[in-house]
């Protein structure tokens, strides 16, 4: 069974690179970047000016490797990486829950305008339930929710969890999310799979006296889940509210129920599952329409015996009810003893089959901090090779389809060598730009397919309130075309700004444009 599986696996990579020489043009490239515990960031004991840096830093590093968006954990633990009205300050800023930074910053605003900077989407990630990461260990501060109202919450193993069944703590929950939405210009609000928690062997998660009280005729596996449901489209509701623009994923763990469990099920073996044991029913969540998104853990290698790679992909992909599937890549598992990741074609190979897969736009990759030591040179295979030209992020059509006008370019030439383009938004938009994005391609190419070849794509430009850049024009080529577009908010792209062809004669360059 193990051989044949094999052979599956290989026959399924040899079909995938048939289809894979080309990067695609619209492709999510996200990395996630934990707090809890300091995992990733900041260093435990980091200044202000440290933690600024570092993040900084991680921020270039990411660039250099073509990703663009960072998912960044800003609620780990009932607390805040910003000042909040509802909740601390994060113990896993300055060591001790309630403390602000000092000197004072808000971290939150910081890593949302740096990202931005960048051409990086900000996905705001949040832990919908967890209270206490560790009620022994950790710094719980004298206004946090659990000494406020101790009520909602329950203790299982070593955490407290807001108790799902308390409708007031999920309205907490939900106004917390409000909060930020409104506050801060984050692109998206992303949660991972601790909805209930994972089950520890032995152990009951204690809310038979909330199921008791609340007098559902439900059976109480059914109970647990609409209480989730009833917050995912509670959140829902709320985030569009606000920002009808910012977006709602979610991340759950790879396998939604096995085969043998539900006919509708993945070829999988998972010992736990988000249906049955987190209480997590991602597909009513994606054919309500309630996220955009899906984000799937699938941190197991091609070919595993219980949870394959591929077979999660190709069933993530047959259940994404139109709305985005990125998929997550496990690359803290580089290191260890497992043979399938200390293999360098272990992530590229999951990438070929991802791209494969037209209904998959994209990745994102756990943790950040792997990346610091180039793992099996991965840093190098996605700058050189498999994110060698940058990508556009995908748009969400359903929530908004308006282009933004073609930005107006005026074009001259410096000193017989160099390109002057001037860009300015066009005043009739009523769309939000995010940047320019500049092509540049030769004089013979299709006009007609060149806008969707990302080798084209020379550079995006992050300054949506209008831009002057230059570009040296090379003396072996003899003629170029540039065009410039606008990408919106949700990141539909504009026309082509009125083309112009530069082409050398007599030994000048000089402008052409076509009739």
């Amino acid at each position: 069974m193990q051989f044949h599986t094999r052979i599956i696996s290989l026959l399924t990579l040899l079909l995938a690179f048939q289809f894979t020489n080309a990067q695609p043009k619209y492709e999510f490239r996200g990395v996630w970047i934990a707090t809890v515990e300091n995992i990733d960031w900041p260093v435990r004991g980091a200044s202000t000016a440290e933690q600024k840096a570092d993040f900084i830093r991680i921020l270039d590093m990411h660039q250099r490797n073509g990703i663009n968006a960072v998912v960044v954990q800003i609620r780990p633990a009932g607390d805040a990486f910003y000042p909040s009205p509802y909740e601390p300050w994060s113990q896993y800023l300055t060591g001790v829950q309630g403390q602000a930074p000092n000197p004072f910053y808000d971290p939150l605003q910081f890593m949302i305008e740096e990202s931005h900077k960048r051409g990086m989407e900000f996905h705001a990630w949040l832990n919908p339930y967890r209270a206490v990461f560790n009620v022994a260990t950790s710094s719980v501060a004298a206004n946090h929710i659990t000494r406020l109202h101790p009520e909602w919450f329950l203790t299982y193993g070593d955490k407290k969890y807001f108790n799902p069944g308390s409708r007031e703590a999920r309205d907490f929950v939900v106004t917390v999310v409000r909060d930020i939405v409104k506050r801060y210009d984050v692109d998206a609000i992303h949660m991972d799979d601790y909805f209930y928690p994972y089950r520890i062997p032995g152990k009951e998660f204690p809310d038979e006296a909330t199921y008791r009280s609340s007098g559902s005729k439900l059976n109480k596996d059914d109970w647990r889940r609409a209480n989730v449901d009833t917050i995912i489209q509670a959140l829902s509701i709320a985030i569009k509210e606000q920002k009808r623009l910012c977006r709602f994923g979610i991340s759950p763990f790879s396998v939604w129920r096995n085969k043998d469990k539900d006919p509708e099920g993945s070829d999988s073996r998972g010992g736990q599952t988000n249906y049955d044991d987190l209480y997590a029913d991602i597909l009513l969540w994606l054919r309500k329409g309630w996220i955009d998104y899906v984000a799937p853990q699938l941190y197991l290698e091609i070919g595993h015996d219980r949870i394959a790679y591929e077979k999660l992909l190709d069933w993530w992909s047959r259940h994404s009810y139109g709305r985005h599937i990125y998929i997550g890549h496990g690359i803290y598992r580089t290191g260890g003893k497992e043979p399938a990741w200390n293999n360098p074609n272990q992530i590229p190979d999951q990438i070929k089959l991802l791209r494969a897969n037209q209904n998959v736009q994209g990745s994102i990759y756990y943790s950040s901090r792997v990346f610091d030591k180039n793992p099996m040179g991965w840093n190098d295979s996605l700058r050189d090779n498999y994110y060698k030209y940058p990508a556009l992020l995908p748009p969400m059509r359903w929530i908004d389809n308006e282009k933004p006008w073609p930005p107006i370019v005026t074009r001259e030439i410096i000193k017989d060598s160099i390109i002057k383009l001037t860009i300015k938004p066009d005043p009739r938009n009523r769309v939000e730009t995010k940047y320019y994005v500049l092509y540049q391609y030769s004089a013979e190419s299709n006009t007609e397919t060149f806008g969707n070849l990302p080798q084209y794509l020379s550079r995006i430009i992050v300054q949506p309130e209008g831009a002057v850049i230059t570009e040296t024009l090379s003396s072996q080529k003899f003629s170029y075309r540039y065009v410039v577009t606008a990408v919106g908010k949700n990141n539909n792209e504009s026309e082509m700004s009125e083309m112009a062809i530069l082409v050398k004669t007599a030994g000048k360059w000089g402008f052409y444009k076509p009739q």
